[in-house]
């Protein structure tokens, strides 16, 4: 017997993330190294933990090995629960047919079974690739108190940039009357967030709806909301004023790694108050050798640093050799950065070789644009990575 709960979450994880390129050809995009020590999915599993939410539910698809192997048990969230706790939800064969999740909406309906399994009143729908802390608690006390049928977070944007969003047109009181996708005039400045709470027999049954229309895109955001919106149900805006990042592109993410190294307000990971957790693989403590220099930096354990380290976040068991300088950049976990290389406004994938006197991307200004080297490659010693270029196995040869 599963004992009933009042809230669970599910997250949404299983993009391609191509717009990440090389770092998501293995991966999926929650899976990505952030910040030196964490992947992406760290943040909104440690929400749900902080807001008090103990049964969690991973949708995956794309690229799933990492992540799956990186969610385990749970242990690392305090989510290895008897009752609740994580488990992750690939698409799978049903008595009559399977399929890939075909959009949001259909990936949430083919787990209406786990959902029903716990009896919630609320179902919290949560993106996998967003950097954030939200305390869902917060949204879900509002969500009862304006007795609403869905609850969307809201981030304010800048009106000259809300036609990238999906926009939320609101009453004075928060009720949402309006839902337009990238509108080319928008109304007002409140963009989607793309977390929902339902009240969950309100989820079902549209979700039930949608799935029996051939005409659905099975989306949230495209068919979810405006067919609640346009039979009356009482939806609501939450004002989210907290550091927030949708990390879907390579420059997107290489700013939230820089944010880290910043005063960027609301968005402090070493809060002891709201814990970032995540899955520690034991490494050595890093060293820094006489001569090295680190400025303004992250340097996770396992790190041996000889050379000159500036403005950069870099994940664990990273050597920097004796002259070799690092500017600006991203360096995932055991990349080796050989004599002499420099690395400037780039982002490198784990395990791979910057061979002797290399130079990767160029100094960080107006018209530079982010180098990026996949993972598990060697660039060999003399060469040069153009600013801006993607390296992969195919053409790391053209070097």
């Amino acid at each position: 017997m599963y004992r009933k709960k009042e809230c669970i979450a599910m997250l949404l994880a299983g993009g391609q993330g191509s717009r990440l390129y090389v770092l998501t050809e293995k991966n999926a995009k929650p899976a990505v190294s952030f910040g030196g020590k964490y992947r992406i999915i760290d943040f909104p599993m440690s929400n749900c933990v902080n807001s008090g939410i103990d049964t969690v539910g991973v949708l995956t698809q794309y690229q799933p090995l990492v992540l799956n192997e990186y969610i385990g048990n749970g242990e690392p969230w305090d989510l290895d629960r008897a009752n609740g706790g994580v488990m992750v939800l690939p698409p799978y064969q049903g008595k009559d047919s399977s399929d890939w999740y075909k959009g949001t909406a259909n990936a949430i309906y083919q787990n209406l079974g786990f959902i029903n399994r716990y009896d919630p009143d609320y179902v919290v729908i949560l993106s996998g690739d967003h950097i954030y802390k939200m305390d869902y608690s917060d949204m879900l006390a509002q969500h009862k108190q304006n007795n609403a049928d869905c609850t969307i977070a809201a981030l304010q944007v800048p009106l000259s940039e809300a036609s990238r969003f999906g926009i939320l047109n609101t009453k004075e009181d928060g009720q949402i009357y309006e839902f337009e996708e990238k509108p080319k005039n928008p109304k007002s400045n409140k963009a989607s967030m793309g977390i929902y709470i339902f009240n969950k027999k309100v989820l079902e049954e549209y979700l039930i709806r949608d799935e029996n229309n051939p005409e659905s895109s099975n989306d949230f955001g495209k068919n979810i909301i405006p067919s609640m919106l346009g039979d009356g149900k009482r939806l609501f805006s939450y004002v989210f004023d907290g550091y927030w990042k949708d990390v879907g592109t390579i420059q997107s993410l290489w700013e939230a790694n820089m944010d880290l190294l910043g005063k960027t307000p609301n968005f402090n990971i070493y809060d002891k108050k709201w814990r970032i957790y995540f899955r520690h693989n034991a490494k050595p403590a890093h060293r820094i050798n006489d001569g090295a220099v680190v400025k303004n930096s992250m340097i996770t354990e396992g790190c041996e640093i000889s050379g000159t380290v500036i403005n950069s976040v870099l994940s664990s068991g990273v050597v920097v050799e004796p002259g070799a300088v690092v500017k600006d950049s991203v360096i995932m976990s055991d990349v080796c950065i050989k004599s002499g290389a420099v690395v400037n406004y780039s982002m490198i994938d784990s395990n791979t070789v910057i061979g002797e006197n290399s130079v990767v991307g160029k100094e960080l200004s107006g018209d530079a644009k982010i180098t990026v080297v996949g993972g598990s490659i060697e660039i060999l010693s003399g060469k040069t990575v153009p600013d801006g270029m993607i390296v992969d196995p195919n053409n790391v040869k053209s070097l």
